[in-house]
């Protein structure tokens, strides 16, 4: 699909009239991580896992921030007409959808965070260049990791500015990303939960039943 100048490419599940439910992958990722999560999600829902730009079969166009993914997703919605959406994301695909909850709150229905840095100054996780061959633009690495890492001093700040019902998730001590952080998220998103599924950080992809029936308990609660 194309999303003003770049190509985004997408998986689907589930009922083509269903609540549209659109899921986020991490940095270095792709929409492939979200494979056994979203065919769960999909009994429930339509769902949609995005390749944001730089990764997976999406356009690498060496241009990269996370204000530009969160534009491609908004237009990615334009594109489908989806005028409400579930909105869920892992790592920066989390940061990216906290983005676009903040600043086009009536897009998004419901926000799911799972293992997402917290907008403070830290350290977002690891971002070592991986070993053989990969599926993302290696350029997107260290423009997207260093953003994460600073976020700027008024970040915070937005978290208030998210009106949508959130819930975060994290993946507990054996995650390699710092959690300390994550209740003070949790105390300045208005409407907002906090849920720990241990895994560590892909326990999206290792406890995807875990991860889908906490997802689809919070979208109907």
């Amino acid at each position: 699909m194309d999303v003003g100048d770049v190509r985004l490419a997408y998986r689907a599940w589930g009922d083509a009239f269903g609540s549209p439910v659109v899921l986020l992958h991490g940095l270095g990722g792709s929409a492939a991580r979200w494979e056994a999560a979203g065919t769960l999600l999909g009994q429930e829902w339509r769902v949609y896992a995005l390749d944001l730009r730089g990764h997976g079969e999406s356009d690498w166009p060496d241009d990269y921030d996370l204000e530009l993914m969160a534009e491609d997703v908004v237009g990615f919605l334009d594109e489908l007409e989806l005028d409400r959406v579930g909105l869920v994301g892992h790592g920066m695909g989390g940061v990216v959808a906290r983005l676009v909850a903040q600043e086009h709150s009536d897009r998004v229905e419901r926000l799911v965070l799972v293992e997402t840095p917290a907008p403070f100054p830290g350290d977002p996780g690891p971002a070592g260049r991986a070993e053989g061959p990969v599926d993302y633009d290696e350029n997107a690495v260290p423009a997207v990791h260093d953003q994460l890492a600073d976020p700027g001093p008024d970040a915070a700040d937005h978290l208030g500015d998210i009106v949508s019902p959130t819930l975060i998730i994290t993946g507990g001590p054996e995650s390699a990303m710092e959690q300390h952080r994550q209740p003070d998220v949790a105390a300045l998103v208005p409407d907002c939960r906090l849920i720990t599924v241990p895994g560590g950080h892909r326990m999206h992809e290792t406890r995807a039943d875990q991860v889908a029936a906490h997802i689809t308990e919070f979208f109907t609660s």
